[in-house]
């Protein structure tokens, strides 16, 4: 693995009085006030890039949620200070911006670091100590710049050796290979998370389902990638891992039969598109709204707030009544029984206007009153009607045709006859 280049540290200042002398003179005034300038001008371009692209009010990992919270605003403030000591080196020996770019370029590496890590695994609780993690190593890193010890240190960690087979390695490259790694896997986990946002942006129903597995595919693979090329910077021989992939290959056909099938299941539903995210369906008795399609399972809620999660060989292989496949057009039915004497055409017109008074049945196809029996104990009639919003309940909305259903009867004096049975006694 060939060597990363030694990071160009500024010329130490050996004693306490040089540092005192440095910044005593009456340039550093300049290189203050030009620092200074630089924020502000770096603060301005921020905020200008910010309304024009729209990201007023929707973080990104460029612009954070505020102005100076994501990555652009130290990286622009880093190019403008490298400017100005370019041109106030030319008048005379700058002091300041040789401890103020270390300072924005460790200030650089952490916001990409941390908003990519929150942008990737927003939820993960690791995150918060990954996220020290990389600030502390930032700003040691930092430290050891500004004073000169760090070609000092890198020289003394490359003094330290051991042979690995055939391949010589010093803590210095693994360092350096640990830390090419972190800045390849963060950089793959940047662009997954650039490409999930752009795919996942205005999204709905089938279409965010697609969109959904097309960007875990995408995010799988780059993560893949960026591993591969993590292993190969510290210096991991990959030939060995053929072995190892046989070894997973043989494991994955014997013990885990089922996680490859929900896999597998999982990419056929994405693909198929036969369940999406806001069908409403109905799986083994349990009844609710699909909100997650993941590669292994899938999330139902229901309307009273339980969740089912489903494992997706289950909806491949068993029954699944999709309420919303083909539209979201539902249909029920009630039947309410009447006594014989009753006016029938009185009792269709009731329960026909029971069921157009509630604002959830459709008029178009419109609801129908058909007398469907002749029961033991009086004329049953069947109300059909159709809802178009089953996400919002069907018990409730059968429950407020049955209530307008029996305060229309009871207001127009019909009976709802009682079940009635002769008993004949020897």
């Amino acid at each position: 693995m060939a060597a990363m280049q030694p990071i160009p540290a500024p010329q130490p200042i050996d004693d306490f009085q040089g540092w005192l002398a440095a910044f005593s003179q009456r340039s550093v005034l300049i290189e203050l006030a030009a620092l200074a300038i630089c924020g502000f001008l770096a603060w301005a371009l921020v905020r200008g890039l910010r309304r024009g692209l729209g990201h007023q009010h929707e973080p990104s990992i460029w612009f954070g949620r505020r102005n100076v919270d994501g990555a652009l605003f130290p990286l622009v403030w880093l190019s403008l200070a490298y400017l100005a000591r370019d041109v106030l080196g030319h008048y005379f020996s700058v002091a300041l911006f040789k401890v103020a770019i270390p300072v924005l370029v460790s200030l650089l590496v952490i916001r990409v670091g941390v908003k990519v890590l929150q942008a990737a695994f927003s939820n993960a609780r690791w995150v918060r100590l990954l996220e020290q993690t990389i600030s502390w190593v930032a700003w040691l890193a930092m430290v050891l710049w500004v004073s000169g010890l760090l070609p000092v240190v890198l020289n003394e960690l490359d003094q330290i050796t051991w042979t690995v087979g055939a391949t010589t390695l010093s803590v210095r490259n693994v360092l350096e290979g640990g830390i090419t790694a972190c800045a390849v896997m963060i950089l793959m986990l940047w662009v997954s998370a650039g490409i999930e946002a752009r795919l996942l942006r205005n999204a709905t129903g089938g279409e965010l389902s697609l969109r959904k597995a097309i960007s875990n595919a995408v995010s799988a693979l780059l993560v893949f990638v960026g591993l591969i090329v993590a292993m190969s910077a510290v210096g991991i021989d990959l030939t060995a891992l053929s072995v190892l992939g046989g070894a997973v290959g043989v494991g994955i056909g014997l013990g885990l039969q089922k996680l490859a099938a929900n896999y597998v299941s999982g990419f056929v539903i994405l693909t198929e598109r036969s369940m999406r995210i806001g069908d409403n369906v109905r799986v083994d008795n349990f009844e609710g709204t699909i909100t997650e399609i993941n590669a292994r399972y899938t999330v139902i809620r229901s309307l009273a707030g339980r969740e089912s999660i489903v494992p997706n060989e289950m909806l491949i292989t068993s029954r699944v009544e999709n309420y919303s496949l083909a539209d979201k057009q539902l249909h029920q039915t009630t039947v309410v029984s009447v006594g014989y004497d009753s006016d029938v055409e009185l009792v269709r017109g009731l329960l026909l206007q029971a069921a157009l008074a509630q604002s959830r049945v459709l008029r178009d196809p419109e609801p129908g009153v058909n007398l469907s029996a002749f029961g033991a104990d009086g004329l049953e009639f069947t109300v059909g009607y159709w809802i178009s919003d089953p996400e919002n309940g069907l018990g409730n909305v059968k429950s407020d045709v049955n209530l307008a259903i029996l305060a229309a009867l009871r207001a127009h004096k019909i009976e709802i006859p009682y079940p009635q049975r002769v008993v004949h006694q020897r």
